[in-house]
Parts: structure tokens; C-alpha cells; sequence
């Protein structure tokens, strides 16, 4: 009887648990000021939230890049822009902040393109725990609070999700 309660608890549970992962709740909640957002794994939820990650070097970089397309590295990270995206010429900035949360803006913010650009980011300095849930970029304000999830592909092997983004903002690994 005892075993019986427990495994319909754990079904229970896991189902719950499992609807939660796969409907991809997102937090709007606004930053609470230790520069991770409320949500996820930073607080303990089952929603989508950003990876708590132990802090890299801070680092920023500008480069032009134009019509032919390119590609820009910034820390762990790289932005890759195809041909025809860009009418004409841009110089872009990417700065990847020192802080617990694996981010990335990129500016001009606003900036658009004809074609989505793929933003790669490595998650290889978070938590553990985090590694089995699959990743995803968000887009989230400056506050890093989620406004959407990018469609996105994590390759575990690599601890590395890569994004398809329209445009420049500041963005995050989700899990």
C-alpha cells in the first residue's frame, strides 16, 4: 500500500514536473538585483529560467561586417551572420559581461536582418545539475528578465546551444 502511494506520487510528480519542462513556462519576473532573474534554476522553480553559471572574464568586441556576411567572436561565444543579411556595412559591437548569468549583448541594438544570424553560446561553465536540461538562447531586457526563447540547438558534447536570432538585443543560455 505504502509502495503503491509513493510510486503514484512520483508518477504524479514527474508528470507535473515533465508538462512544466515541455510547455516552456517562461519567468518575466524583473531582476531582483543579484543580477539573475527570478525563475529557474536560479531560485529553485521548474519554469524556464537562465543557467546559474560561474563568472567569466569579462571581454568585448567590434568589428564591421557587411553584406558578404562573417563572423564575430566574443569570449566563449560567436555570432555568425550569412550572406544578404546586412544591406550595407555595420560595425558591431558584442560584449559578454563578467556575471553569474552566460550573456551576450549585441549592439547596434535593433539591429535587424533579412536572414536569421546563429549566436553560439557555451554553457560549459555552469552548473552541473543544468547540463541535462536542454538549453535554449532567450532574448531577454538588460535586466535579463526572459522576453522569448529563440528557436535554438543545444549540443550537449559540446556544452553549446546555438540560436536563430532576427535581431540585436542582449541574450542568454536557458534552460
Amino acid at each position: 500500500m505504502i509502495a503503491t502511494r509513493f510510486l503514484r506520487h512520483l508518477l504524479v510528480t514527474g508528470g507535473v514536473v515533465a508538462v512544466l519542462s515541455c510547455g516552456r513556462s517562461v519567468s518575466l519576473a524583473p531582476d531582483s538585483g543579484g543580477g539573475a532573474p527570478n525563475g529557474g534554476l536560479l531560485d529553485g522553480s521548474p519554469q524556464v529560467g537562465l543557467l546559474r553559471c560561474s563568472p567569466l572574464a569579462y571581454d568585448s568586441v567590434t568589428q564591421t561586417i557587411g553584406p558578404e556576411g562573417g563572423t564575430l567572436s566574443v569570449g566563449p561565444y560567436s555570432l555568425s551572420i550569412p550572406a544578404g543579411a546586412l544591406p550595407a556595412a555595420v560595425t558591431i559591437t558584442a560584449v559578454a559581461p563578467s556575471d553569474t548569468v552566460n550573456q551576450v549583448r549585441l549592439f547596434p541594438e535593433g539591429l535587424t536582418f533579412a536572414s536569421p544570424a546563429s549566436l553560439t553560446m557555451s554553457y560549459a561553465n555552469c552548473d552541473a545539475l543544468s547540463q541535462l536540461e536542454p538549453k535554449q538562447i532567450a532574448y531577454t531586457t538588460n535586466a535579463l528578465a526572459i522576453l522569448a526563447l529563440l528557436p535554438s540547438v543545444d549540443v550537449l558534447s559540446q556544452q553549446q546551444v546555438t540560436g536563430q536570432l532576427q535581431h540585436f538585443s542582449t541574450y542568454a543560455v536557458a534552460w
